[in-house]
């Protein structure tokens, strides 16, 4: 606030200007009173400058650096310097009230000259800041009237601060009143705006209604200014949806609707009108002239593709608002939806008049053909490739008329109709099953589209599929038709000549004829020389390529279903030709009647073998032709999941009102009444149609029935019914069984080489039998020795090798003994006697095979 030169004109000078440039700067002298032990020279300067001291403080005028000068510890200190004064000559002119000491006489002018000279001292070195002092009291001074200034000075800015912030009150207060004058402004603009805004879509009303209801207004459509009306109506119409609650917006709504199925009118009406020009054309050039195949075509598609892509653009006006979002308005929408199918009606029929009199006289022409008139795949084949290129065709002009394929399919199944009218017959009264197969594989394999195929048809691709779907079903349904009826006459009803029940005889012709073929084993295993080769595959076999002696694959069919029953030989070509070629569903619950009744046959069949020639003879005819169908439904993929068929049974009622008719007492409540909770209800039968438990469990028990029947045969002498007999002999009895075994084990084996040729199925065979004697023999060991030592428990032998010829043996001895007459896996190698362990088809502990 104030620079440093004006602060020292407050000062009054103690010296001359020129005498203050020239003073030395202030040095603060030292103290006169020193410690004893300084020099003498420090002494002697002291005294100097005491002499020079008053006019040092008159030169001196800056005040002294604050800074204490160092007191005299004591007294004696302060005499040692008076003594130093007084032993110097000092000069008097620098002396002042003091006289020289010569002229003291004795103690008491001593005394007073001393006291005069230490207040002289004293005065002497206090002067210094005396003068100090008196600076300092005129800086105060000074700063008080700074104070004083600066107090004056805040005051004022305190009053000016308060005069600002009355003015920033009045101008904040003045810009809130213009910020809310301009929000005003800008609310009342947007009001404005808004009013604008909203009343174009209502002031739109009168002149597209002038402009759609004029006598010319059909010229329009096909002009950028009619698109652009259309437009504004759905802005109109949006608008009006999305403020329902505006004054007179219903009314508005529907006028604008009207006026927009108005718009749209005249563009389904100038849309048919120029289609109608086209085929008019392309009709009175026809009907002119008769044209080639060539010129046809041409005439039929390059004329077409003419006016197409303005129509196009016609009909979208059409189309976009079919499928605008939902919620503008449904039942507009549905109503412009039916305006695009007339589009599509009358596209469809215009070229259904030009294009399906062709058609149906090229699929005559190709039915009246000599090498297609007879033949049902033939013809088959080259119509429908005929029908796919007219549809090919007929996609890609639908494309150029069209965006989408709404409608394209249905107009494709109305020109597909000469070739349905024409194939639906033929399917109908064809009776020959390999040829319905064959035409069910040729649909489904050139023109059928894989569901499950992982390259999905292109965006712009014609799905063939779609329209070869009903001559598919049609060949199918006649396919299953067939099928049940080959299953009923061929199978079901199947009366069996007595050369084809001549077993074993006929498998000795099978083995006969296989060893002259020398026809090569197909399940992989190395087959012996001395044995047969067997007609019957081990793998499954599914059969194709017709019913040549040589099939697709080069297999001989007829030489692998020879030796089988022909129910089982027809039921396995059933399966093999309607595999793949109809629905899996269908396909399940065929297999699953095929089965049944293909296993119902052959037991009928066993039956009689087993009335003709021996019951092991049925048995072993009945497991052959099991296991075969078993193994060959492996390959269909049959899932065994069949809905149960459920039945009512009345036999009970009926029987119970016989009985009570009988008995008498019809009519008495008492009898009814007791009869209620038994048989007087009917009751509710499940007959579950599992085709595989079925014949597993026919395989199970058979082979038990064949197991059981060779058991019998070896253990009848020991046999409870025996045992029990008056004078029974038990080791004549155990030595009449070993002997009936050992004529019955070759017996046994022989009697399997003439049915299976498996060899691991024999064995599984032999060795259930062998347990099952060996089971039967320990229950007559239990038996005896109870009856002989009287015990409740059994106790097996353990000791090992040839027992004593006049004692009845042990289990584990005749086990042993048996194991060497009956001889299992001694026929087998060593590496299929393991897979035999491994895969279990034998249950020694009840005597039971499963396969």
């Amino acid at each position: 606030m104030y620079d440093d030169a004006s602060f020292y004109t407050f000062i009054p000078s103690a010296a001359p200007q020129e005498d203050r440039q020239t003073t030395p700067k202030h040095k603060r002298r030292q103290s006169l009173l020193k410690q004893p032990n300084e020099d003498s020279q420090a002494n002697e300067r002291t005294l100097d400058v005491i002499g020079e001291l008053p006019t040092a403080v008159q030169q001196n005028a800056d005040p002294p650096k604050a800074t204490l000068s160092r007191r005299a510890q004591s007294y004696s200190d302060f005499h040692y310097a008076a003594k130093a004064v007084l032993d110097r000559d000092v000069s008097p002119g620098k002396r002042k009230g003091t006289g020289s000491y010569r002229g003291i006489k004795d103690d008491l002018e001593f005394a007073d000259w001393y006291d005069d000279l230490e207040n002289d001292l004293l005065d002497a070195s206090h002067e210094e800041y005396t003068g100090y002092l008196k600076q300092l009291d005129l800086y105060s001074s000074h700063l008080d009237s700074l104070l004083s200034d600066t107090t004056s000075t805040l005051d004022l800015l305190t009053s000016l601060s308060d005069s600002f912030k009355d003015v920033e009150a009045q101008t904040t207060t003045f810009q809130n009143q213009c910020d809310g004058l301009t929000q005003e402004q800008k609310r009342l603009t947007q009001l404005a705006d808004g009013i604008s805004h909203n009343l174009k879509y209502y002031s739109f009303l009168e002149p597209v209604t002038r402009r759609l209801n004029a006598p010319g207004a059909g010229s329009l459509v096909r002009s950028q200014e009619f698109s652009s009306m259309l437009a504004r109506l759905d802005e109109c119409l949006e608008y009006m949806a999305a403020h329902p609650k505006h004054r007179e917006a219903s009314t508005y709504r529907s006028r604008y609707r009207l006026l927009m199925t108005r718009g749209l009118t005249l563009v389904r009406v100038n849309f048919v009108n120029g289609l109608k020009e086209i085929s008019a054309d392309v009709l009175k050039r026809i009907a002119e002239r008769q044209l080639n195949d060539t010129t046809m075509s041409a005439l039929l598609y390059a004329k077409f593709r003419v006016g197409a892509s303005e129509l196009k653009e016609v009909a979208q006006e059409i189309r976009k608002r079919t499928i605008r979002a939902p919620g503008v308005d449904t039942s507009a929408e549905s109503e412009y939806l039916g305006l695009m199918n007339e589009l599509y009606t009358s596209y469809s029929a215009t070229r259904g008049k030009l294009i399906i009199p062709w058609i149906t006289k090229k699929i005559r022409d190709v039915a009246v053909a000599p090498s297609t008139s007879k033949e049902l795949v033939s013809f088959a084949r080259n119509s429908i490739s005929y029908m796919r290129e007219m549809c090919s065709y007929e996609y890609d002009l639908w494309r150029e008329w069209f965006e989408g394929e709404d409608g394209l399919y249905d107009f494709l199944e109305s020109a597909c109709e000469p070739l349905y009218d024409e194939l639906r017959p033929r399917i109908i009264h064809e009776n020959d099953i390999l040829k319905l197969c064959e035409l069910c594989t040729l649909l489904q394999t050139r023109y059928m589209h894989d569901q499950e195929d992982d390259e999905p048809l292109a965006a712009n691709e014609l799905d063939f599929s779609v329209l070869i779907q009903p001559a598919l079903e049609d060949a199918q349904t006649r396919l299953v038709f067939r099928t049940q009826a080959i299953l009923r006459d061929e199978i079901e009803r199947y009366k069996p000549k007595p050369d084809v029940l001549d077993y074993p005889a006929c498998n000795r012709k099978v083995s006969l004829s296989g060893t002259k073929t020398q026809q090569p084993p197909t399940s992989g295993r190395k087959v012996s020389n001395a044995e047969p080769t067997t007609p019957m595959p081990k793998t499954p076999m599914i059969v194709e390529g017709g019913d040549s002696p040589n099939g697709q694959w080069g297999f001989d069919t007829q030489a692998a279903f020879q030796g089988w029953y022909p129910t089982l030989r027809k039921a396995i070509w059933l399966l093999s030709r309607i595999y793949r070629l109809v629905n899996s569903t269908v396909f399940d619950d065929l297999a699953h009647q095929i089965v049944h009744r293909t296993t119902l046959s052959l037991h009928h069949a066993a039956t009689l073998i087993s009335n003709n020639r021996t019951p092991a003879d049925g048995h072993l005819f009945l497991i052959k032709h099991l296991l075969t169908l078993k193994q060959q439904i492996v390959a269909f993929d049959i899932e065994y999941v069949v809905t149960p068929d459920i039945n009512i049974d009345f036999s009970g009622v009926t029987n119970t009102f016989y009985e009570l008719r009988e008995r008498g007492g019809l009519f008495d409540p008492r009898n009814l009444w007791k009869r209620m909770g038994g048989n007087l209800l009917p009751k509710v039968v499940e007959n579950m149609l599992d085709a595989k438990v079925e014949l597993d469990g026919r395989l199970r028990g058979v082979i038990t029935d064949f197991t059981t029947a060779s058991a019998d045969k070896i253990t009848n002498p020991i046999s409870e019914t025996t045992a029990v007999k008056k004078g029974f002999d038990s080791l004549k009895a155990v030595n009449q069984a070993k002997s009936i075994a050992e004529k019955e084990v070759p017996l046994l084996r022989k009697k399997l080489d003439e049915y299976i040729d498996d060899r691991r199925t024999k064995e599984t065979l032999v060795s259930a039998v062998q347990d099952l004697v060996v089971q039967r023999y320990e229950t007559f060991y239990e038996r005896q020795t109870r009856e002989k030592h009287g015990e409740t428990g059994s106790k097996r032998g353990s000791k090992k090798g040839k027992g004593r010829e006049d004692d009845v043996w042990d289990v584990d001895m005749f086990e042993e003994w048996a194991g060497g007459v009956f001889m299992v896996g001694k026929v087998l190698g060593r590496e299929e006697e393991e897979d035999d362990d491994v895969d279990g088809f034998s249950d020694r502990g009840s005597g039971r095979v499963s396969f």
